[in-house]
């Protein structure tokens, strides 16, 4: 059972990037045109130049000998398999066909998104708009909250009672909550803020003061809590220019999926 809320977000991730591994090769001259022949085929400089380029921009390698080496071993490589494969006629396979379907489908989803980002950037008005937004949600405390899940307001009823007479929060939980990831940890739940939680759950624990408990059972999707708040601190936020980079994958990918509403809402399709 997981009480944090799942948050979904739509990543389309760019395909058709070449992975070099590493090589301990040499470094080489510069590579002249074309790159390679393969059995009188040539692999072309701009083909070399694509891999490179990706490298760099989508992984993130800096331009070496050695990674524009092993990018050419790897092309060469490419070309013997493809010509193998060819000369066993698999390039004329349905199967094969229906996969360069899909790769060219997807390689113009991939080059649409990349038009739409760059002519669509995340403004910093944007980012600092959501980031107060997110702030505003998490609140300023955090707590640390020790819980136990039953299936039934009846059981909560009990362990309630129990605890008043003095039975240990942690020792009931261990035993008796149905939560596989707090009960063996005595139900705790570490530090999170209210925000964190589902929202019965969260409202019970923003009106708990230090060492208090619910007095009536509280229930979720998930069954019937008992909940005890050991503490509480003022809760430390990350500052923005440290998760900027975080706020505009997140508002970009939002822009990524209101686009592909937008096209899917003015497409005729039948089913």
């Amino acid at each position: 059972m997981q009480l944090l809320k799942p948050s979904q977000i739509l990543i389309i991730a760019a395909s058709g990037i070449i992975a070099v591994t590493s090589c301990h090769a040499q470094q080489t001259s510069v590579l002249t045109k074309p790159v390679a022949t393969v059995n009188g085929v040539a692999i072309p400089e701009a083909r070399f130049d694509f891999v490179v380029k990706q490298n760099m921009t989508q992984r993130g390698e800096p331009d070496s000998p050695e990674m524009r080496k092993s990018i050419r071993e790897t092309l060469i490589n490419q070309e013997v398999v493809a010509q193998a494969a060819a000369k066993k006629g698999l390039d004329k396979s349905s199967d094969f066909q229906t996969m360069m379907d899909l790769s060219r489908g997807q390689n113009l989803v991939n080059a649409y998104l990349r038009d739409y980002v760059t002519a669509h950037p995340v403004t910093d008005a944007e980012m600092k708009q959501e980031f107060d937004k997110i702030k505003g949600h998490m609140g300023t405390k955090e707590y640390k909250v020790r819980h136990i899940l039953v299936k039934t307001e009846a059981e909560a009823k009990k362990i309630i009672a129990q605890i008043n007479k003095g039975a240990k929060f942690a020792k009931l939980a261990a035993e008796k909550s149905e939560d596989p990831g707090s009960k063996d940890k005595g139900g705790d739940l570490d530090w999170a803020p209210p925000s964190n939680f589902v929202k019965p759950f969260a409202d019970a624990v923003a009106g708990l003061k230090k060492g208090e408990m619910t007095s009536e059972p509280v229930q979720t999707p998930f069954g019937w809590h008992v909940i005890q708040v050991e503490d509480e601190r003022a809760l430390k936020l990350p500052s923005y220019d440290q998760v900027k980079g975080q706020l505009e994958q997140r508002l970009q990918q939002e822009h990524i999926s209101k686009l592909i509403a937008d096209l899917r809402a003015g497409a005729k399709i039948e089913e």
